[in-house]
């Protein structure tokens, strides 16, 4: 049995069918659970059918990768690393094929599809260095979150979201090869494709230390709740509502361009898009102008067209979510100066939309999962700030200045209160040495580069008398 559609055999190249097993168990592909239809945003056709795991399935996963946890905790720091640059390796090999699969099952543009993997490559070459630099302090007395995780020691049980359970499979294949060719248990990198249940089931397990969670703060919530109530470490990459300030001194061409990005890139779906932004009142109307006529110069349509800038966004359910935005927008007394419709086609089309809307409405504090920017007017760099600093989520901030006390006010302890603080580039975007994440509903967790390794370790203070005097602390004298 092939592909329903030509144009999807070059998923033979990175080891999907028609048909594929979600779960990685213990080395072998296999699940028992219901069968899904994983779907084309873009005219919301089958691409293959994947049987996800059951609860048995995940038990039987959890025990094989508890098990494998000794042998490979067991293996020194640089020896993990040479693992984690092979994955980097076979990712690079496939890296073409690999982005146009999360574009045509996640509908972002092609060049974004394969940048989302070139940033797992990127992961894995920064976790390699790390590897030989995880050393502790000896003194005389004595994350693609995969990646860094791995090098520390930890083994990884992986669910990726369920609406593309493909780029899961294909990803762990290609892992798995790795572990196969190197002589170590499969259940090091253990897999699931699943729904809900499957993630209470993490949420709940005793055997995982730490549960690192992508998704609503709402959701998010629910999560650091259960895995607290076991006393488990909880990584949270919640909800984002990022503004973009762009001062009456600012380099507007650079600032336009920027936000242009920020706001239609992923149709708007990436946590970090620029959902608020706020222009001095005295380039207002101009950079207002240039913005809406680029927006209506974008090109909307297949992502793996070239040319494309704006994909269908991820789900029928997210279309309608947009939909219903809009209506929630104009009866709080926004008004649309450029886009604002669904687009009447197959797949989940809608428009970028550009509002004009007061900063009291209550549906600017809230995230709008798609491509919609709100457009302010503000006098000065403090009210600029404090409008930045008035929504409950805290990830991404940019200003866009050329004065350096205005860029010392924005980064210092007066200034955005988000855990991204950006000066002249987009909100989208991050450094792979730095830490990534953000403070207040959008969950506090820290990712990627900077010591947010340490968070995938235990941490233990190790003091060693080697003499025969017994020093108290405090210089305590007990008897």
């Amino acid at each position: 049995m092939g592909f329903a559609k030509k144009e999807y055999e070059f998923l033979s190249e990175i080891g999907l069918g028609p048909e594929n097993p979600g779960g990685f168990i213990n080395g072998k592909w296999k699940a028992s659970g219901p069968v899904i239809s994983t779907v084309n945003p873009s005219n919301n056709q089958q691409i293959a059918k994947v049987t996800e795991v059951s609860i048995e399935d995940y038990e039987e996963g959890l025990r094989a990768c508890n098990e494998a946890a000794k042998t490979w905790k067991s293996l020194p720091a640089p020896k993990r690393g040479e693992i984690v640059r092979q994955i980097g390796d076979a990712l690079r090999e496939k890296l073409q094929h690999l982005g146009r699969l999360v574009s045509l099952e996640m509908g972002k543009i092609l060049a974004e599809g394969i940048g989302e993997v070139q940033e797992v490559i990127d992961m894995c070459d920064y976790a390699v260095g790390l590897s030989r630099q995880l050393n502790g302090s000896i003194v005389p007395s004595e994350r693609w979150n995969a990646c860094i995780a791995l090098v520390c020691g930890n083994c990884v049980v992986w669910k990726g979201a369920p609406t593309t359970p493909l780029v899961t499979i294909a990803v762990t294949k290609l892992v798995a090869e790795v572990l196969e060719k190197n002589n170590l248990p499969g259940a090091i990198f253990t897999s699931f494709c699943g729904g809900a249940e499957i993630g209470e089931a993490i949420a709940k397990d005793t055997r995982i230390p730490l549960v690192s969670f992508t998704g609503s703060s709402k959701v998010g919530s629910k999560v650091q709740k259960i895995v607290n109530e076991r006393f488990g470490k909880c990584l949270l990459e919640l909800s984002g509502n990022n503004a973009l300030i762009v001062m009456d001194d600012a380099n507007i061409g650079l600032a336009v361009r920027s936000i242009l990005f920020a706001a239609v890139g992923t149709a708007g779906q990436r946590c970090t898009t620029c959902r608020r932004l706020y222009l001095h009142e005295s380039i207002y109307q101009s950079v207002l102008d240039q913005l809406v006529g680029l927006y209506k110069q974008v090109k909307i349509g297949d992502p793996l067209e070239k040319g494309t800038l704006v994909g269908p966004v991820h789900t029928q359910a997210s279309r309608e979510n947009f939909e219903k935005g809009i209506s929630t927008i104009k009866s709080q007394g926004g008004k649309i100066l450029t886009g604002g419709s669904v687009i009447e086609s197959d797949g989940n089309f809608v428009q970028p939309t550009i509002v004009e809307i007061s900063s009291d409405a209550s549906v600017v504090k809230e995230e709008l999962f798609g491509p919609v920017l709100y457009v302010m007017k503000i006098k000065t760099l403090e009210e600029a700030i404090e409008l930045n600093n008035s929504v409950p989520q805290g990830l991404s901030s940019s200003v866009f200045t050329s004065k350096p006390e205005t860029i010392f006010k924005w980064i210092g302890p007066h200034g955005s209160d988000c855990g991204i603080v950006n000066v002249n580039i987009p909100t989208n975007g991050a450094e792979i040495g730095g830490a990534f994440g953000g403070e207040k509903a959008t969950g506090g967790g820290r990712e990627a580069g900077s010591d947010s390794w340490k968070q995938y370790m235990r941490r233990s203070t190790c003091t060693i008398n080697y003499g025969s005097e017994l020093p108290l602390a405090q210089g305590i004298n007990f008897g």
